[in-house]
């Protein structure tokens, strides 16, 4: 039997709130079970299908989930050392040991998915060099085993956003900078509320306009 598993992430461009990696284990015999139940790429689905499969694949799935809050996302950007892609490689290596797999895909962020794939098997601790580390571009597509975790990480990060809607009792859209709502809201709040990614040049753009004129009123 190998132990296999997917990694996929959620809310890596957004300016608002976490992004969240989740890792899925399966029996790779089993693999199969997964896109007969339709699970795909989270992106394919409508909310109440990421719902209704989100329930399936805890069941029938190992898996583990990590939400990866705006500071920490800041200080990887920020990093000389660190970047993004590291991040997620960072926590992509921890989701491997905690769940132990004898083969893992990994939809992979970076453009140098080789660098990548290196990076993250380095991260393993000795007696899991053994363990196969792939990662591909559009792993989530292609891989069932990774479009569950491409579910549970986009349901965990619109459960994330919601939970911030709630707490602050605002409306700010998808949290992408795309989203006009988004903007106007970052517009608006950009200093109220510590759920922003500061280190977006998104926010930094409007952070600087906001200051300068608030130095030429004053």
């Amino acid at each position: 039997m190998v132990l296999l598993a997917g990694i996929d992430e959620a809310g890596r461009g957004p300016i608002i709130g976490p992004m969240v990696i989740a890792i899925c284990m399966i029996d790779e015999d089993s693999e199969f079970e997964l896109k007969s139940l339709g699970v795909k790429d989270s992106k394919l689905l409508s909310e109440r299908q990421r719902e209704k499969l989100f329930l399936v694949i805890k069941s029938m799935c190992k898996n583990k989930i990590v939400v990866v809050h705006p500071k920490e996302i800041d200080a990887a950007v920020e990093s000389k050392t660190s970047n993004l892609n590291w991040l997620e490689a960072d926590h992509s290596a921890k989701l491997i040991k905690a769940i132990r797999p004898d083969k893992v895909v990994l939809d992979c962020p970076s453009n140098n998915i080789q660098a990548f794939t290196d990076y993250v098997r380095s991260k393993l601790p000795t007696n899991m060099k053994d363990v196969k580390v792939i990662s591909e571009h559009k792993a989530d597509f292609n891989h069932p085993i990774v479009a569950a975790a491409s579910i549970l990480a986009k349901v965990t990060r619109e459960r994330e956003i919601q939970k911030i809607k709630e707490m602050y009792k605002v409306h700010f859209g998808s949290g992408y900078p795309s989203d006009p709502e988004t903007k106007e809201f970052v517009q608006d709040n950009w200093h109220v509320y510590p759920i922003f990614r500061k280190s977006w040049e998104t926010y930094k753009r409007v952070a600087k306009a906001k200051e300068q004129k608030n130095l030429g009123e004053f």
